[in-house]
């Protein structure tokens, strides 16, 4: 499935970074809000975190087991797509992974990813916004709007709650050591698994595909793609190039993330990545296979998706 010509999600990217490069001129040279604007699980600042700031590990006794939920739903994942507040569900979910649940330790690492460009400078991510709004370019309104949802969510963070690449970093380790499978998954992803050797990415990723959990394939997508052309340690799997790692978001999609026109993941991608769709009833399914498979590779897509979800590895 190699392809010569530029991939359609890069061609999606440049106008509307062009926009945002255009809000920050209007600013007059302020550094800009989000400089990493990326994917949650692509971003450069997240690769070599100098000093992590520690987060001690400590796992419940059975005692504590029963009291880790502070008031939080029994579907951490759906609260996440549900609440509107996300500073105030953070604040549980903090209390709870503080506790040792390492769910709620991946969920805050989460939500503190979404809402890390907003929390470094509130009142600069709304006036670059606002500016963006102002400007008669093909895509700044989708782009607007996806900022606004995720601004009204993301409102009460600020720059002393420290939603760094480092500490973000760190929930994920100490999540995965406490046993979350999408957050180990994540660090591979990131560049940092838990173990470097081959046996132990291979078996990492047959873990997320047994396991059918949409947080894990989402979470190994970002490794799945061009890094991992070549390495031996992921023969035979669906990996190497950029529709490989789209095959890794679709399968999650159907295998339950919420995936739809307003949910984390489009907003996400268009928010803090500037890939946003034209049509804003679009969910992300719809998108990729409008906007960046050719329509001669629709079915070979297909093919990889549904072997991520049913093939071989897959749990029945």
């Amino acid at each position: 499935m190699t392809q010569s010509r530029t991939p359609p999600f890069l061609l999606l990217l440049i106008a509307p970074v062009a926009l945002l490069a255009a809000v920050w001129w209007h600013r007059a040279g302020w550094a800009p809000v989000g400089a990493g604007l990326a994917l949650s699980h692509a971003s450069a600042d997240l690769e070599a975190p100098a000093k992590p700031d520690p987060m001690p590990l400590h796992r419940p006794g059975r005692s504590e087991r029963s009291t880790v939920g502070h008031g939080l739903p029994v579907d951490r994942r759906a609260g996440f797509d549900g609440e509107q507040d996300l500073y105030r569900y953070a604040q549980r979910l903090s209390a709870a992974a503080d506790a040792g649940d390492a769910e709620a330790g991946w969920m805050l690492s989460r939500v503190h990813d979404y809402c890390a460009a907003y929390a470094q400078d509130p009142p600069g991510y709304a006036a670059d916004s606002n500016a963006l709004a102002a400007q008669n370019m093909p895509g700044a309104s989708t782009m607007f709007e996806a900022r606004q949802r995720l601004q009204s969510r993301c409102a009460g963070f600020v720059p002393r709650d420290g939603l760094t690449a480092a500490n973000i970093l760190a929930r994920r380790v100490a999540a995965a050591k406490a046993g979350n499978l999408a957050a180990e998954a994540a660090l591979l992803s990131l560049g940092q698994p838990l173990q470097t050797s081959a046996e132990y990415r291979r078996g990492l990723v047959q873990r997320v595909l047994v396991s059918r959990d949409p947080e894990a394939y989402l979470a190994v997508s970002g490794a799945m793609g061009v890094a991992a052309s070549g390495d031996e340690a992921y023969r035979d799997y669906v990996v190497g190039d950029q529709y490989a790692q789209l095959a890794w978001q679709l399968a999650a999609c159907r295998l339950g993330l919420a995936c739809g026109p307003g949910s984390n993941l489009m907003t996400s991608y268009c928010a803090n990545g500037g890939i946003c769709s034209t049509d804003a009833r679009q969910d992300f399914p719809s998108f990729v296979l409008d906007a960046a498979v050719p329509r001669q590779s629709a079915d070979k897509m297909d093919e990889m998706v549904n072997t991520l979800v049913s093939g071989p590895g897959a749990s029945s």
